[in-house]
């Protein structure tokens, strides 16, 4: 109908009785609308998302950590893992170092709601504009990163970061996620978390850092690769500047006073670089003999091993691991040439230190570097024994056999007569032909069964031949050490142990323990060879010089020998109990000797220390000849055992 005005549009676009441009401009109440429309949209597709994206699991890296092992002091000996990190408690880091963090990191943490929008929408633009991320989350943020998520820097990957880090606010306290982010965190060096970092740089555990360290491991939050001063004189140059503003932040941000602050003029500079879970020289030994005690006595395996986050205290001496390392580069530099002769060639020491009165294993020398030489000198069964094995043979002719029947006089006689008209005169004198003949005498089973039960390994027992009584089984220094601490401690033998105490998230492991003494040899017998192997000690290292040296009780491989290794084996004579040094002294028992006497003060304070020498090609199977090792006079290399020893006990 004419005059009639046209029905109203549900949205009047283009708009109705306008003209040129403003017909196709929208209205304030459309832009209102619109707005308002987008806004509900994003937030209705927020609250979708929220729901739906949950908290996930720890990703790998953050359900990892290291373990520790422990010199016998208690002090760090290294952390070993795929991550470096050991995770501690708040109340383990000082407040100074929690007020750098937040300072440098994120100075609202303690009353934002988690997240930065400035900061995600940075990275938004930054991303699509294809320019390098920055920075600007929030420590919430970090946490959220470096525990749920991986560090791909996406678009997806913030969105999540945003809705997790606003899940976590809400169901974390500040504390928990502030220690969440603090033993997380990537500081350079190889280490995650603020403890493995303070080992890294400064040598020290977090709870002993100062203020002004803290304002430096604070300062690598930004970047290691940039703000490491170890690494280059710009670093260093930008690890300065940034300490100083972590510092004077503090003060601005009410967390530090202008006093403290003035305290803290001269830049902590950090330890050299090195690398924290290295395995270098000795340690890599050690921490391949605790494992193997480890696994024996908790039944744990590697791969239950590998998962990290274990304390391992050891039985190890950090000093007298250091002074037998020394002992024997201090000999080889001496004495072994390969530029001058082919002999010297492929030469390897390996040793080992155990104390006669709890078969704690103080010392270990296992090759020249973990790292570059893999097999353990010190625990390898390769190397035969030779003449140091006579001992054992000699105490099974002393010792009466452990049955119901007493020896008859005719048997006793026997017995003595082989051990001391024999045998300690053969042991004194470097003679082989008796121990052939007593070994057809006693038994090869018996000779063999009793170096098992003073200490050696019935797998490193060689067939039983003819030659079996001249050391032709071949146990490690590790085990020859210890059995030797049977003689030593007066018959008693504890078995060898290399761990005291372990734990696992702060709980004991069950299975480790310390062995128990077992009496295996009569205490008379076990003093008669001692008394034997005191002369073979002077034979070796000459008479004492003066009343107060203690003479060596010694176990040795003799130039006569044809076995391809040199073996020292010795005691400082008084470790064990005092019987005197006739034979027969005591009452008798069968026509043996079992004097019960109480034992020295000094009794177990000195370690037995078993040292050996062998010649081998990486890759050959078998052991290379060792004559002319080490020049002129040295025959089959046997004077060098016995001249780290003597190094070893000289650097005490």
């Amino acid at each position: 109908m004419k005059g009639m005005k046209g029905r109203r549009r549900f949205i009047d676009y283009p708009r109705q009785g306008r003209e040129g441009l403003r017909r196709w401009l929208p209205s304030w109440r459309q832009w209102l609308s619109a707005v308002t429309l987008c806004v509900g949209g994003l937030a209705g597709l927020f609250a979708v998302v929220y729901a739906q994206v949950g908290i996930p699991s720890e990703n790998a890296l953050a359900g990892q950590e290291a373990s520790v092992y422990y010199w016998a002091d208690g002090s760090q000996m290294v952390s070993v893992g795929a991550v470096n990190r050991q995770n501690v408690t708040l109340d383990k880091v000082p407040d100074s170092v929690e007020n750098s963090v937040i300072a440098a990191e994120n100075a609202t943490f303690y009353s934002d709601a988690g997240v930065s929008v400035q900061g995600i929408g940075r990275a938004v633009v930054n991303m699509v504009s294809g320019e390098e991320t920055q920075g600007g989350s929030t420590i919430t943020q970090q946490y959220v990163k470096n525990t749920y998520l991986s560090q791909d820097q996406t678009l997806t990957r913030k969105v999540k970061e945003l809705i997790i880090s606003l899940k976590v606010s809400n169901q974390k306290s500040k504390q928990e996620i502030l220690r969440g982010y603090l033993n997380t965190s990537w500081f350079g060096r190889g280490s995650y978390g603020i403890q493995a970092a303070s080992h890294a740089y400064y040598g020290i555990d977090a709870k002993d850092l100062n203020p002004s360290q803290g304002a430096v491991l604070a300062a690598l939050l930004k970047g290691s690769e940039q703000y490491d001063p170890g690494l280059s004189d710009a670093n260093h140059r930008r690890a300065v500047a940034r300490w100083k503003w972590i510092l004077d932040r503090q003060v601005t941000t009410g967390r530090m006073s202008q006093e403290e602050r003035a305290k803290y003029r001269t830049f902590p500079e950090p330890r050299g670089l090195s690398k924290p879970t290295s395995q270098a020289g000795q340690t890599g030994y050690l921490v391949d003999v605790a494992n193997k005690f480890i696994k024996a006595d908790t039944g744990l395996t590697d791969k239950e091993l590998a998962r990290g986050g274990y304390r391992i205290h050891t039985t190890f001496d950090k000093e007298r691991t250091h002074r037998l390392e020394k002992a024997v580069k201090d000999v080889r530099r001496d004495t072994i040439d390969p530029k001058k002769r082919a002999a010297d060639n492929y030469v390897e020491f390996g040793a080992a230190s155990v104390l006669p009165k709890d078969g704690a294993i103080v010392a270990l020398y296992g090759g020249a570097d973990a790292t570059r030489h893999f097999s353990n000198n010190a625990d390898t069964t390769a190397v035969p024994a030779g003449s140091a094995f006579k001992p054992f043979v000699l105490a099974t002719a002393l010792q009466r056999p452990d049955d119901d029947s007493p020896d008859t006089a005719e048997q006793a006689a026997d017995r003595r007569k082989i051990g001391f008209g024999n045998l300690m005169g053969a042991l004194m004198k470097a003679q082989s032909p008796p121990f052939v003949q007593a070994g057809q005498q006693l038994g090869l089973e018996r000779i063999r069964d009793l170096a098992v039960e003073a200490g050696l390994r019935k797998e490193s027992m060689a067939p039983l031949e003819q030659t079996f009584p001249l050391g032709t089984s071949a146990p490690s220094a590790i085990r020859m050490a210890s059995a030797y601490t049977t003689f030593a401690n007066g018959g008693l033998h504890t078995d060898p142990y290399a761990v005291t105490r372990m734990t696992h998230n702060g709980k004991n492991v069950p299975g480790v323990h310390r062995r128990e003494p077992v009496q295996v040899l009569d205490a008379g017998v076990a003093q008669q060879v001692s008394t034997a192997l005191e002369e073979v000690g002077r034979r070796t290292m000459g008479q004492p010089d003066t009343a107060s040296q203690q003479a060596v009780a010694a176990g040795r491989t003799e130039p006569g020998d044809r076995m391809k290794s040199a073996w020292f084996i010795g005691s400082p004579s008084g470790a064990g109990p005092d019987l005197g040094s006739v034979p027969g002294a005591g009452p008798e028992k069968g026509g043996g000797v079992r004097p019960d006497p109480a034992p020295r003060a000094d009794a177990g304070n000195e370690p037995t220390t078993a040292v050996t020498m062998f010649r081998n090609k990486p890759g050959a199977p078998e052991l290379l000849p060792m004559q002319g090792v080490g020049g002129s006079g040295t025959g089959l290399g046997t004077s060098l055992p016995p001249k780290v020893w003597s190094a070893y006990q000289q650097g005490s």
